[in-house]
């Protein structure tokens, strides 16, 4: 049986609103594998993506785990595979307009308005390259979930050691609802009340842009939160979004354009504050709903 005290986050005198994204082209315009990574091993981006789809198929393996081993395969002669090398490929990836001020911004909007807000990334990249990003070193981020490495002695990876597939995504927003950050944590299965619940889902926002966002997305709704899509704002395709909208998986659609002023963060700032008002609003049945208890139990006695 595992012993570990593993750090758990409780209820607060504030209510938590939890901001979740995917990385790739929800934060950045473009997979971060394709933003140096493949070019360094000498192939095309699609052709690299191609021939992991095809392995993943013929093998009937996770295209995730495909993925992961194609890049540790073609970096034999090209790249030493370790993490600081995994993570200085991560510097150099691309974010979308506002994205390196926007954490700390809607944090501070979230304070004025009496909720704590946090920030947490659930992707199927690596969390290597996202670690080696700016905003990941400024401590933008609650958690990171992402798929990682195994490495040994001398940090060259050799093994996957977390795989985050699109299905596998929601798990980690019941870990954030009952503050059961550490993947390993087997508290995940424990009951909470409600009043216990360190951030109710409908406290929960979700930015995505594909279907592999879909499973977030639907819990995200099913509970009254917010999923939100967003699409390139150079490009304006909202093929995505048009039909991830009609088939019922988000909100809301944006521009992934996370300046100060933009249609995104006007709306997110509603957001907050409806989040906020409602909060007030369910502490008060709680109260009541407690006095009632206490006044029939006195009652009976």
């Amino acid at each position: 049986m595992d012993k570990t005290n593993y750090i758990r986050k409780h209820k607060e005198d504030r209510p938590v609103i939890a901001m979740c994204y995917d990385f790739d082209k929800t934060l950045s315009p473009d997979d971060m594998q394709a933003q140096g990574y493949i070019q360094s091993v000498g192939y095309d981006v699609d052709e690299f993506w191609a021939e992991t789809n095809v392995l993943s198929k013929e093998n009937g393996m996770d295209q995730n785990l495909a993925y992961m081993l194609k890049m540790k395969e073609e970096a034999a002669g090209n790249v030493v595979f370790t993490r600081k090398k995994l993570e200085e490929y991560g510097a150099h990836v691309g974010l979308f307009p506002g994205v390196e001020s926007w954490f700390e911004r809607i944090r501070k909007y979230g304070e004025e308005k009496g909720a704590i807000v946090e920030h947490y990334i659930i992707s199927s990249g690596l969390k290597e390259m996202i670690d080696g990003t700016a905003i990941a070193k400024s401590g933008a981020f609650e958690k990171i979930y992402a798929s990682s490495f195994y490495y040994d002695s001398h940090n060259v990876a050799v093994w996957p050691a977390q795989v985050v597939n699109y299905t596998d995504k929601t798990q980690y927003l019941f870990r954030i609802e009952k503050g059961v950050l550490d993947v390993n944590d087997p508290g995940v299965n424990d009951y909470f009340d409600p009043e216990d619940i360190r951030v109710p889902l409908h406290n929960m926002l979700y930015f995505g842009d594909s279907d592999t966002d879909i499973p977030c997305m639907k819990l995200v709704n099913s509970y009254g939160g917010y999923s939100i899509g967003v699409y390139d704002p150079d490009t304006s395709d909202k093929t995505k979004v048009y039909k991830m909208m009609s088939d019922g998986r988000i909100r809301y659609y944006v521009p992934a354009d996370y300046s100060e002023g933009t249609e995104l963060d006007g709306l997110v700032k509603l957001i907050i504050d409806r989040t906020v008002a409602n909060e007030a609003l369910e502490s008060y049945y709680y109260r009541y709903r407690n006095e009632n208890a206490e006044a029939a139990e006195a009652a009976r006695k």
